[in-house]
């Protein structure tokens, strides 16, 4: 009997993990935060048991440099996207690498999509700044980008993400030098502007090594909410910088698996109120005209649409290597 039992339960497990093995397969390449992945992972499960949908994570300058090295084999490692910088779908779109489809939520995003579907804003990122109340006083500081670079009193305690690797970064230096010119960046430099990640960053603000930093809403309401900080955003009185971040399907001929179908699914269920609900909930803001709420600690949706600083799309893709080069030269060399 014992063995009957032994042999019983292993032909369910072998049963089991056939199974598993013959369900459709999606593999999306995210900037996401791996907490946020780890709870859509959980959700994505639950409503489409019957496909099995995993996230890689990376930076967007990261998975930008995996697809290009994953072109040379004439097939991509992945069958959808979501990345920060939207101009890379404009990219992707050129070189005929996305699948388009027309999705029934198209109607209820606020913001500028695709015509013909090959992308959608999936989450609005923030680009702002951000302080520690408990070390200054908030009228003491930068209340614009502008006076980020050019109040000499932040001189060496101000800190920023890298454009070199970082989609939103890059997105946020070509609406300053759009709105600023060079001289920003040249600015930056002088003011001895530190270049790390967001996660360094943030300690220095606990630290009192930074005054005011330039980084992402979500990084600080995520902390906010999860270690009850103090550290508090301003939002900057030029603008803040949006970043309408896409989701993206690859076309079967370069996607991982070939279920463009499946993936046209997923992309119905992120841009509907229940996935961008969330979206919402892993401290980004929703990209519906009737947001199902806004992130823990924000201010209203449209408050920050209303007031935001330009972003060219088409000339931060086209003056993407530009943009990089000059950083480098300007604000990192030394």
């Amino acid at each position: 009997m014992k063995k009957f039992t032994v042999v019983l339960i292993a032909l369910i497990i072998m049963s089991c993990a056939a199974w598993s093995a013959e369900k459709p397969k999606i593999t999306i390449y995210t900037s996401m935060y791996e907490d946020v992945i780890e709870a859509m992972t959980e959700v994505l499960h639950e409503k489409f048991p019957n496909y099995n949908v995993e996230f890689f994570y990376g930076g967007t300058g990261t998975l930008q440099a995996k697809i290009a090295a994953e072109r040379d084999t004439k097939k991509l490692g992945c069958d959808m996207l979501m990345v920060a910088d939207p101009s890379y779908a404009l990219e992707l779109k050129a070189q005929g690498l996305l699948h388009a489809y027309v999705s029934k939520e198209a109607g209820n995003i606020a913001l500028e999509y695709d015509p013909e579907g090959y992308w959608y804003p999936v989450r609005n990122l923030n680009m702002i700044l951000a302080y520690n109340p408990e070390n200054f006083r908030k009228e003491d500081l930068p209340q614009s980008f502008k006076d980020f670079a050019y109040d000499e009193n932040m001189n060496g305690l101000i800190s920023m993400p890298n454009p070199l690797t970082a989609g939103t970064a890059l997105v946020a230096i070509s609406a300053l030098k759009d709105k600023y010119g060079y001289e920003y960046f040249d600015k930056l430099k002088s003011n001895h502007v530190m270049v790390e990640s967001g996660s360094v960053a943030l300690t220095k603000l606990e630290t009192g090594e930074c005054k005011v930093i330039m980084i992402l809403e979500e990084s600080v309401l995520k902390k906010r909410e999860e270690e009850d900080s103090e550290l508090a955003v301003i939002y900057p009185s030029d603008g803040v910088i949006c970043v309408p971040s896409p989701i993206m399907t690859i076309t079967d001929e370069w996607s991982a698996h070939g279920n463009s179908k499946i993936c046209e699914e997923l992309t119905d269920w992120f841009l509907s109120p229940e996935g961008q609900g969330y979206i919402v909930k892993g401290w980004m803001h929703s990209v519906l005209k009737n947001p199902p709420a806004i992130p823990y600690d924000s201010i209203p949706t449209a408050r920050i649409f209303g007031s935001a600083m330009p972003v060219d799309w088409e000339r931060c893709l086209n003056e993407r290597s530009e943009l990089r080069t000059n950083f480098e030269e300007r604000v990192k060399s030394r």
